[in-house]
């Protein structure tokens, strides 16, 4: 699904424009630097759960050491922050049936 598609879903069931479902999920979904109510929660270090749904939130990866596979040679790889999303428990057993 893609968001036009979502959007188009949600104004049918709300029954706002199409306008306005696209607006609201740019306010909550954007990526965009300074934007998107997630991401902006992410930046700070803190999580966003919705019950029954699910987390999304952040996590450290520890730097370590690599092996370059086109030469066999040892390279350093930084460490790094990186988003998840982890499902909850509702929506996965919904997905297991």
């Amino acid at each position: 699904m893609t968001k036009k598609e979502m959007a188009a879903k949600l104004a049918k069931k709300c029954d706002i424009s199409v306008a306005k479902a696209t607006e609201i999920l740019n306010v909550i979904f954007d990526a965009t630097p300074g934007q998107g109510i997630i991401a902006v929660e992410l930046d700070a270090g803190r999580k966003v759960t919705i019950p029954g749904f699910g987390t999304f939130g952040t996590r450290q990866r520890a730097a370590r050491t690599g092996t370059n596979p086109a030469t066999g040679k040892k390279i350093n790889i930084p460490a790094r922050k990186y988003a998840f999303f982890k499902p909850g428990k509702t929506l996965r057993e919904r997905v297991e049936q």
